[in-house]
């Protein structure tokens, strides 16, 4: 099974080509929503609301299995395809690249399209941070408030984080923790009694 995946650091924006007198602008965001998704395009269309086309390929999920190439009224397949390629060619996940273009008064025709967007796309992912994130699992523990040294002791050694603690005479505490090692947490804590426990994902 897949525990990680590749995708970019931070955002990167108004990534120029030029081509016959159109301006083509390349933008690439990392994104794990569609509320993430939906915000990376509205943020786009409204800084750029005079572009002739907003074309954009977006893939999401471990393998990639949530994905999408617009091509915004260019002729079919010439922008979102080609966008969406160079996300496969650089095994990216989790990610949305947007090319805005102003029209220049000059076709390109279908060819020149496919070229000029793939290559906007392509120089926009090379300015990025390209990283391996690992996959992670958030995990909720009750226990007594006597327990929570070894809890938190556990935690540390698993190299979890923790995202929430209520103290009280019965703690619940969230954390996440790599996917990887779901397992070898779940045993530990299994050993341990007044411990409940439950995966979120």
């Amino acid at each position: 099974m897949l525990y990680e995946y590749k995708t970019i650091s931070q955002p990167i924006e108004n990534i120029l080509l030029k081509e016959k007198g159109s301006k083509f602008i390349g933008f690439a965001f990392p994104v794990n929503s569609d509320i993430e998704l939906k915000t990376a395009l509205d943020k786009i269309k409204s800084e750029h609301p005079k572009a002739t086309h907003h074309c954009y390929a977006f893939r999401m999920g471990l393998n990639g299995e949530n994905y999408r190439a617009n091509d915004d009224g260019e002729p079919s397949g010439s922008a979102g395809l080609p966008i969406y390629n160079q996300l496969l060619a650089h095994e990216l996940t989790n990610i949305l690249v947007i090319v805005v273009r102003y029209y220049g008064g000059t076709k390109l025709g279908v060819s020149g399209l496919v070229k000029t967007y793939k290559e906007t796309a392509k120089i926009t992912l090379e300015e990025a941070e390209i990283i391996t994130k690992e996959l992670e699992t958030e995990i909720e523990i009750q226990f007594n408030f006597s327990q929570q040294n070894i809890i938190f002791t556990l935690l540390s050694k698993f190299d979890a984080k923790i995202l929430n603690f209520e103290a009280d005479e019965n703690c619940i505490l969230t954390a996440s923790v790599k996917t990887l090692l779901k397992e070898n947490i779940s045993d530990k804590l299994s050993e341990m009694q007044h411990i409940y426990f439950d995966f979120k994902n």
